[in-house]
């Protein structure tokens, strides 16, 4: 068994998606993806594309055997929802942590509705709540900023604004991972804004851009200490990563191989090389998010992973709190329901 693919994911499901001008500050690969034929759409046509794209998402995986979590936004505030993973991470043991947002539109997304539907479904022993930090401007963006190998422990970071230093070494001091910390640049010299964009962590090998890791002797760390834990790198160029061919997630579903997650255009990228070291191990597995793509986050931003024990009077549940007929909006008092402030510990 893989503590790395997780069985079950939460996906939100946007109403009103668009581009965030305020991420589009030091996202390049946002700022990069105007396509002509959304530049001249309007803001409804591309929300609907996107709304249609994670309810085929939803529909592939669960197809696939992967349990999916399915929360409709349907807020005008909340333009980046579709990227759950940025605002909450779950670990073995009953842990779940809540992050602080850099940007102030994004910190809506926390949703109190999520973790307690989580806590219905699953073994949540400990909420530890870090969006407090926003207030003295210190942000960690979740598995977005950190790419988390939860086998062996380590927390591979490129160093931005999203991923503040301090906060990383109290996460990794609380959760028990070895902080892992580089400085990433894109083909223009700009710090590369979230880790996941440009790697990926599976159980037996590492989608990585080594090339983006500024300092030779720190990329060369890298490497090392991905072989060291078991990995096989495969190594991304930076058009790749453009491509999001770095925003993989592994996943377990109702088969005997391993699933990697991706999106079309980063499947697309990849080299028969490439593809053939991956489907050594892994079958994969992907999906048309090309509207999602325009906010700079692709498939493995769409997706927060469920690290979570199962409670045993849920395990053979069919529908489960949390699990969303794919038709069906969410009810409107569940979609604006705030976060408790503060660390949250809560009973199994």
């Amino acid at each position: 068994m893989s503590v790395q693919a997780p069985r079950a994911v939460v996906l939100v499901r946007p109403s009103r998606f668009a581009p965030n001008p305020l991420t589009a500050l030091d996202n390049s690969y946002q700022s990069a993806l105007s396509h002509d034929s959304y530049q001249s759409a309007p803001v409804c046509d591309v929300a609907g594309a996107a709304h249609r794209a994670a309810t085929e998402v939803a529909r592939t995986l669960s197809a696939a055997g992967v349990r999916v979590h399915l929360f409709d936004d349907e807020t005008d505030a909340t333009p980046d929802s579709v990227f759950p993973n940025n605002w909450f991470s779950t670990h073995s043991g009953g842990r779940v942590a809540v992050y602080p947002m850099c940007a102030p539109n994004r910190r809506a997304e926390r949703r109190a509705d999520v973790l307690e539907a989580l806590k219905q479904v699953y073994r949540v022993q400990e909420i530890v709540d870090y969006s407090g930090f926003e207030r003295d401007g210190v942000y960690l963006e979740g598995t977005g900023a950190m790419v988390l190998d939860h086998e062996f422990r380590i927390a591979y970071v490129a160093r931005s604004r999203r991923a503040d230093p301090r906060l990383l070494e109290r996460f990794c001091t609380t959760f028990g991972y070895e902080p892992m910390v580089f400085d990433a640049l894109d083909e223009r010299g700009v710090p590369i804004y979230h880790t996941n964009v440009m790697m990926g962590i599976a159980t037996e090998f590492a989608l990585v851009c080594l090339e983006a890791i500024a300092d030779p002797a720190r990329r060369a760390q890298v490497a090392a200490r991905l072989e060291d834990s078991g990995k096989a790198v495969i190594p991304l160029s930076r058009a790749q990563v453009r491509e999001f061919a770095g925003n993989v997630i592994e996943l377990r579903g109702s088969g005997a191989r391993r699933l990697l997650a991706l999106s079309a255009r980063a499947a697309a990228s990849l080299t028969v090389s490439q593809r053939t070291a991956i489907e050594a191990t892994s079958t994969l597995l992907p999906m048309d998010v090309e509207p999602i793509e325009l906010a700079g986050g692709s498939v493995r931003c769409m997706l927060a992973g469920i690290h979570l024990d199962v409670r045993p009077e849920e395990a053979s549940a069919h529908q489960t709190p949390g699990i969303l007929p794919l038709a069906e909006p969410a009810p409107a008092a569940a979609q604006t329901s705030p976060l408790p402030a503060g660390p949250v510990a809560l009973a199994g």
